[in-house]
């Protein structure tokens, strides 16, 4: 080892030669690199400010607690950005712009790319950097994104909207609108395609450093009980964003998209050709972000006391010789190091098994967080916005309330390593357990005119198309669903042959209903024979409370591994890796469950489908009506099956385990040679 060895004091063991004392004592030689443990302080501890500049009210921030309440703020405005505005502003980019679900597909996942290859670069040369920094430029570089996303609206001028299409059956003065297949007019508005992608690589690289950089200086300065704890409120804080931002968003698909309706023409909120103000979220979060880089930007390398607090740990890094390795070679000092480091983690077999185990829950948690509205929709006949609403209301809290409940069992019981993988078991079997509600709290279909029954005994089944309503020509692509008195649902107003309409007590209702039969509850009002209601006949399924009830626990149970799976791998592995291995760990999960679960549910839901949207061009789109009991067992079949491989892998983790407290005297050989050097 070459006497200038020890180029990153934050990490190596000081010695009497540097201003600082070795530790005799065997128990903190077995931590070896994991902190200096001398009273002096570390090189990068001073006071919070910028360079000479360091107000005393900045003093105050200059602790785990300031550090903290930034953190925070910087992981909520991202979890508002990505998983809540760009969520919810979808279905409108997709009618603005004319882009179809699989090019919108493709902006989605541009997040996540981003963040597989910059993760392992940014973690790798982050953890030798200044943290604080690091973020500074997260909040930098997320504000940047959310600006290029929202630009297409300001330079693709007014929206234009065409005639409104009526959806009752026409009468024969009226001409069939939109009833032939025609190739539509040319437009550039789909280019804007390739700014949103650059908007959503931008927010990619700003989110990386923020869960890996960021989570590891967490870890750096707090006391070890302590870790969890402030790790879970962290984590709980960034599911806190996608609920404000689908709030928010919601809120400004109110707005017209202009903000002024045009005074030649009457839109409101339920006319198909409105379009909300869905850029304006964006907007504001590029300047609320770019205000997180002052208080990043001010803090120091390293929080004062962060010495003292590394010297009270002890490693528990998995005992196969890598702690050692990485000391004695000085490895993660530069470039030609990293195929070395990145080789010592994955020969980790603890820390292996952990990511996988993540990844699997994490495939099943992004698999929910996307489709569990639609379930809601179809299997207990909600509307889209009410079953987005119980979703979110469901998801949102049960995971933060899992982060934060961990977190404090861990702190408070003072788990070490091969405890909190235990503790994991025991959440994973609960949440299995809990995943059989699917077998019990599910419903079958409800009564659809064309699809589970005829039209009065005439027509066919899985044919829309009847001698009642062969002569309206109606869009399969206008799906509006109406009840009928009969309690038989049907497809439109269109379909259901309804030739005109009103409104009672401000409800929309159908007449002249020529597929409707006669209701099966007679009222003796001959005016209500052929009447139907907008919207999809009620349910007579009254399990949707149980669900929630055991679905809200599942949730709970799930992501109270979480933080204790983070907690685990910064333990199990070299201090010097800390941050690479968090990297490492996201790169898996997005590779193996964040991209792929909402794909494996997609395509579950979708093999589940009863009746396709089918155009006049005879292109598929959208499945309209989905066979709730095949689709209630493929997401329980799923669910359960990644629940039990994430089982097994956290039970080989700890099966894997070795505390370091069998080697503890070579990292002290080690330490006295590297005095001996600099002495």
């Amino acid at each position: 080892m070459k006497s200038g060895g020890i180029e990153n004091p934050a990490f190596e063991t000081p010695c009497p030669g540097l201003g600082q004392r070795c530790h005799a004592d065997p128990a903190r030689a077995g931590a070896g690199a994991a902190a200096p443990p001398g009273p002096g302080p570390y090189p990068g501890e001073g006071p919070c400010g910028w360079g000479p500049c360091t107000p005393r009210v900045l003093q105050l921030c200059n602790n785990s607690e300031g550090y903290l309440a930034a953190y925070s703020l910087l992981a909520i405005f991202q979890g508002i950005v990505v998983n809540g505005l760009i969520n919810i502003s979808i279905s409108t980019i997709e009618k603005r712009y004319e882009l179809n679900s699989s090019l919108t597909g493709l902006i989605s996942a541009s997040y996540d790319i981003a963040f597989c290859i910059l993760s392992l670069f940014v973690s790798y040369f982050g953890e030798r950097g200044h943290k604080p920094r690091w973020l500074a430029f997260s909040a930098f570089m997320l504000g940047v994104g959310s600006l290029v996303f929202s630009l297409p609206h300001f330079s693709s001028g007014k929206y234009q909207y065409g005639g409104k299409i009526e959806d009752t059956c026409p009468t024969a003065e009226t001409t069939f609108a939109n009833a032939t297949c025609s190739a539509s007019t040319n437009s550039s508005l789909h280019k804007y395609l390739y700014v949103f992608i650059l908007g959503q690589l931008l927010l990619g690289v700003g989110g990386t450093p923020l869960y890996t950089l960021g989570t590891a200086f967490i870890d750096d300065s707090v006391p070890k009980h302590k870790a969890s704890l402030y790790i879970g409120i962290g984590y709980a804080m960034s599911l806190l964003g996608p609920a404000i931002g689908y709030v928010l968003g919601g809120q400004l698909l109110k707005v017209y998209i202009d903000i002024q309706i045009p005074k030649s023409t009457k839109m409101d909120q339920d006319d198909p050709r409105w379009l909300g103000a869905w850029w304006i979220g964006f907007l504001a979060c590029f300047f609320a972000v770019w205000l997180l880089i002052i208080p990043f930007s001010c803090f120091p390398r390293h929080l004062p006391g962060t010495a003292k607090i590394q010297a009270e740990k002890i490693s528990e890094t998995h005992d196969d010789g890598s702690q050692v390795l990485v000391q004695m070679n000085n490895i993660g000092q530069s470039f030609k190091d990293f195929p070395m480091a990145l080789l010592i983690l994955l020969r980790n077999p603890v820390l292996m098994s952990l990511i996988i185990a993540s990844s699997s829950e994490a495939l099943v948690a992004t698999g929910f967080a996307t489709f569990l509205p639609k379930f809601i929709e179809n299997q207990f006949g909600k509307s889209s916005s009410f079953s987005a609403t119980l979703g979110g209301l469901v998801l949102i809290p049960a995971a933060a309330l899992g982060q934060v409940i961990s977190g404090i069992l861990v702190s408070k019981c003072k788990m070490d390593c091969k405890g909190i993988m235990k503790f994991t078991i025991r959440t994973y079997s609960v949440a299995l357990i809990l995943n059989m509600v699917f077998l019990f709290a599910k419903c079958g279909n409800e009564p659809f005119a064309g699809v589970s029954e005829t039209y009065n005994g005439t027509g066919t089944l899985h044919n829309l198309t009847a001698p009642c309503n062969a002569n309206c020509r109606c869009l399969r692509s206008m799906y509006y669903p109406i009840c009928g008195r009969d309690e038989v649902q049907y497809f439109s107003p269109c379909f259901a042959g309804c030739a005109s309409y009103r409104f009672n007590n401000m409800k929309k209702t159908y007449h002249n209903c020529s597929c409707i039969g006669k209701p099966k509850r007679e009222n003796g009002l001959e005016d209500f024979l052929h009447e139907a209601v907008a919207g999809k006949c009620p349910t007579q399924c009254k399990f949707l409370p149980v669900f929630l009830t055991f679905f809200f626990f599942a949730v709970v149970f799930t992501f109270m591994a979480t933080t204790p799976t983070t907690v685990a791998i910064l333990r199990c592995v070299p201090d010097k890796q800390r941050s690479f291995a968090l990297g490492v760990q996201l790169v898996f999960l997005r590779l193996l469950g964040t991209i792929p679960g909402p794909i494996l549910f997609g395509v579950a839901i979708d093999s589940s489908c009863t009746l396709w949207d089918i155009n006049e061009c005879e292109t598929k789109g959208a499945c309209w009506v989905y066979d709730n009991e095949r689709m209630a067992y493929l997401l329980m079949g799923i669910s359960a099956a990644c629940k039990i491989i994430t089982i097994i892998f956290a039970f080989m983790a700890v099966y894997f385990y070795k505390p370091p407290h069998l080697t503890k005297a070579l990292p002290r050989k080690t330490s006295e040679k590297i005095c001996a050097t600099h002495k």
